[in-house]
């Protein structure tokens, strides 16, 4: 026998959401705009579906219609800004073969990246650790995979320090990317981190090469 919802089990019932790639490119910019803005100025527990919609300058209905709640619109930008970050990354280390090389030139893409993102450089540095996991691109395994193939091949090559394990590298490397990136930002500074860009990178060869290598540079 076929059964009637009632109104209450039709609100009960999960909506499906319709596909981002419906949406038109200059709705879903302002969108992005719109996340990267409100959520690096108010705290993050704090930010409404409301005020997004608003600064978007789009309908809640349509918040709604595409994304369902606040984290996953979140998580859903957050992924596209860096996934044009993590395409940019491994689009300048083709045809790079000198570890040195590769190292620097992802140094330089992710400091472009601060002097270009600073919003979204404040928003992810707002995120837990709980939560940002929940961000596809953390887990993407090209891009993380290719930061530790350049690392394990300058372990290989007797360039990097191999004296601590790939991990280590690889959290110093990030860690260096990120407290200084999230600094020139909070400094208000006028200038773009590139400026410095040569003295910077010095300081980060120095520190994961192997040192042996480093004293005869």
């Amino acid at each position: 026998m076929m059964t009637i919802d009632s109104p209450k089990d039709k609100l009960a019932k999960p909506q499906p959401l319709a596909k981002l790639a419906d949406m038109r490119p200059a709705t879903l910019d302002k969108i992005e705009k719109a996340v990267r803005k409100v959520f690096a100025g108010f705290d993050p527990s704090e930010v409404t579906m409301a005020q997004i919609a608003k600064s978007a300058n789009v309908s809640l209905q349509t918040l709604y219609k595409y994304f369902g709640d606040k984290q996953t619109l979140f998580n859903t930008i957050m992924d596209i800004v860096l996934g044009r970050l993590a395409a940019r990354i491994m689009d300048h280390l083709q045809g790079i073969d000198s570890v040195k090389d590769r190292l620097r030139k992802t140094l330089w893409v992710c400091f472009d990246f601060v002097d270009t993102h600073p919003d979204a450089v404040m928003v992810l540095s707002s995120v837990s650790v709980s939560r940002i996991r929940s961000i596809a691109i953390y887990e993407n395994k090209e891009l993380i995979g290719a930061f530790l193939d350049v690392l394990e091949d300058g372990q290989k090559r007797g360039v990097l320090n191999d004296s601590v394990p790939l991990y280590i590298l690889f959290d110093v490397f990030m860690g260096f990317i990120s407290r200084l990136g999230f600094m020139h930002i909070m400094r208000q500074s006028h200038t773009p981190i590139n400026k410095d860009f040569d003295a910077l990178f010095v300081i980060l060869w120095r520190a994961i090469s192997k040192p042996e290598i480093e004293r005869l540079q």
